[in-house]
């Protein structure tokens, strides 16, 4: 329970500690240095994770970080076995990146201003116009040059195993015709939900080779990515 109250006591003092940080390179950004400063929110967001990481008293395995693109759009697509996800994923993937988040986080306050500054983006899924619009937003990011990562599954699995992908779950990719960097974390679950609090565990991600979307048949391009990256996902978890 001791570790518990001081991870997210550490959790939300950090993040507002950086705020101010974050705040300054937001209007920097908005003045004309987007590149230089997107960097920067990056980092320090990273270094925000990487600091959770040993508060948690989890130790981390990663492989394959030379799969990862360091420029150019591309699509990161990852199972997500619970909360621990993104905190390992900003602590590690050594690039900017966005995501997909849900509506209802942008009432979650101090945590709905990291997201927006982070790149991410909120969805509306009750309002498919809305959540068009959302979308197409991001698939315009990553043809900008820049990250997305996405949770195909839909929800956390909460286990060691891999949920089906949801059918139109990679329309980012495969509309965008950005490569792939499939994503299989380990262990993630155990950091917190496994027991209702924080216990310290070995997690593990890795980078799997990335996938080429823009070389693959346009028939049929999206069932032939499902099942490639899910294949190499499950396969790398070992379920």
């Amino acid at each position: 329970m001791i570790k518990t109250i001081l991870g997210f006591g550490y959790l939300v003092v950090a993040m507002i500690f950086l705020l101010p940080f974050a705040f300054t390179a937001l209007i920097l950004h908005a003045l004309g240095l987007r590149k230089p400063m997107k960097v920067i929110i990056y980092r320090l967001a990273q270094g925000w994770a990487r600091s959770l990481i040993p508060v948690a008293g989890s130790t981390i395995t990663v492989k394959g970080r030379e799969n990862i693109p360091k420029k150019g759009g591309v699509c990161f697509v990852s199972n997500h076995g619970g909360f621990f996800d993104i905190v390992v994923f900003l602590a590690y993937c050594g690039r900017p990146f966005g995501f997909i988040a849900k509506k209802e986080l942008l009432f979650v306050p101090f945590l709905n201003i990291w997201i927006y500054m982070l790149g991410g983006l909120f969805i509306d899924r009750k309002n498919v116009r809305k959540a068009i619009r959302t979308i197409n937003k991001g698939i315009q990011r990553i043809k900008a040059g820049g990250g997305m990562i996405i949770f195909p599954e839909g929800h956390r699995s909460k286990e060691k195993k891999l949920l089906p992908f949801h059918p139109g779950s990679l329309k980012l990719a495969t509309q965008a015709e950005a490569p792939i960097v499939p994503v299989a974390i380990e262990g993630s679950y155990d950091v917190f939900e496994k027991n209702n609090r924080v216990v310290g565990a070995d997690v593990k991600i890795a980078f799997l080779p990335l996938i080429d979307t823009a070389s693959l048949p346009t028939e049929d391009r999206k069932q032939i990515l499902c099942d490639r990256i899910y294949s190499a996902i499950k396969e790398e978890l070992g379920v």
